[in-house]
């Protein structure tokens, strides 16, 4: 299989992978986790209180959103350039390999 055949094969299967989520829960509302939390303990325990509350709390839904998607942002450059570093190691190892040359004792 050529390399840009799977390259496409690849990219096929992200988009659908991606947009199967949104066409199968078409119209369904969407809560965050938190707030279904709070509702599973408040209906267990009617007077509970937190141990603590956020340092900053923020003004609306929009920058919530924005920090979870830089804080996803940060964690995949992270991932990605340690899975770069290690790769690039690898070649490096091999082209040394390769590229030494191999001394004869008489």
């Amino acid at each position: 299989m050529q390399k840009s055949s799977i390259n496409v094969w690849l990219l096929s299967g992200a988009v659908i992978l991606s947009m199967a989520p949104v066409l199968i829960f078409q119209g369904k509302e969407f809560k965050a986790t938190d707030s279904i939390n709070i509702t599973a303990i408040e209906s267990v325990k009617p007077g509970y209180k937190p141990w603590f509350e956020p340092v900053i709390k923020p003004s609306g839904g929009e920058i919530e959103t924005f920090l979870f998607a830089t804080q996803a942002a940060i964690g995949s450059g992270v991932t990605c350039y340690i899975l770069g570093l290690y790769k690039g190691r690898t070649e490096r190892r091999k082209t040394d390999e390769i590229a030494t040359p191999v001394e004869y004792r008489d």
